[in-house]
């Protein structure tokens, strides 16, 4: 694809986000996929159906709302493609750009970075609760700096990464597909009751989707942390997820802390191993968490400017 799609979708993000004022009145593309997810855990996620009911059923449930996402990205951009011509590639990075979220990653790491810097840890419980769905309530300063660090590691990789592969490969239809399937595991590809069974559609399809863009989004955070390899190596299959240990264990490398560890869910404590060998984490942790944030994002940038030039020398040639 020489068109700068992928550069120009990154650049309305940073520059934009989604502005609040917008989404109160017309909300986010993936309220639609929520819908339809949602929809199907009313119809199919019900106590008195066995288990392969409910595993069917939420198979469908993902097929449907990833079906409703590529369906609406084809006709979007054959639309698009079909009016416009070769020039309605800006169009089509406006109609791809809501699906990266850079900005609401680094937006929503500040506040809690802010607060724990002012000493307010009910607020720093607050904001890194906004991010995670931990219990957020007994944390101290180091367990609130933990839980905001590994959420922006692994936010990296579905919020940046991986809805840019997806779009680079397939266009509209893949990152919004993408985005069907990711809200599809963070409502439902759940292990604990009631969605065991009825997410484990979510949960593997999730996991497919972001194979290749985890393990991008590991060296990247190594490339911009300047170390992290030898922990991302060691320590990314002691994560639960394939897939999420890649990007937190080389954040955990770099910063040179220990992440993971027993975390609280609905009350129930669940002993996680460690990730990292290094001290507990801080705030000042959080903050260069972010710094590497922020470099990792400027190599997505350069990377897909690189393809740019390599797309349009390929072109004059």
């Amino acid at each position: 694809m020489d068109e700068p799609i992928g550069l120009v979708a990154l650049a309305l993000d940073a520059a934009f986000g989604w502005p609040e004022r917008l989404y109160r009145r017309v909300g986010h593309p993936v309220g639609a996929f929520a819908r339809i997810i949602e929809w199907g855990a009313e119809r199919w996620n019900r106590p008195h159906r066995g288990v392969r009911q409910r595993q069917a059923g939420g198979a469908m449930t993902v097929a449907l709302a990833a079906g409703f996402a590529v369906a609406a990205g084809w006709a979007a951009e054959s639309a698009v493609r079909h009016v416009l011509g070769p020039d309605g590639w800006p169009a089509i990075a406006l109609l791809a750009y809501p699906a990266i979220a850079q900005r609401s990653l680094f937006d929503h790491a500040r506040p809690v970075l802010a607060a724990l810097n002012a000493g307010d840890l009910p607020q720093a419980r607050h904001a890194v609760g906004m991010i995670v769905g931990r219990d957020t309530g007994d944390l101290d300063e180091g367990g609130v700096s933990r839980a905001a660090i590994e959420s922006l590691a692994e936010s990296f990789c579905d919020g940046v990464i991986a809805p840019l592969f997806w779009l680079m490969l397939l266009g509209l239809p893949g990152v919004w597909a993408f985005k069907a399937i990711s809200t599809a595991d963070s409502l439902i590809g759940h292990r604990e009751e009631p969605w065991r069974d009825f997410g484990r559609f979510a949960a593997r399809a999730d996991d497919i989707a972001n194979f290749i863009p985890a393990r991008i989004a590991g060296v990247l955070i190594c490339l911009a942390g300047s170390g992290g390899w030898q922990t991302m190596w060691r320590d990314h299959a002691k994560h639960a997820s394939p897939n999420a240990g890649w990007p937190e264990a080389s954040m955990a490398g770099a910063l040179g802390v220990w992440l993971a560890g027993p975390i609280a869910y609905d009350g129930a404590m669940h002993a996680k191993p460690a990730i990292g060998a290094g001290r507990d984490a801080g705030p000042a942790d959080l903050r260069k968490a972010i710094g590497i944030f922020i470099r990792a994002c400027a190599l997505v940038w350069l990377t897909a400017f690189a393809g740019l030039l390599a797309g349009g020398w390929a072109w004059l040639g």
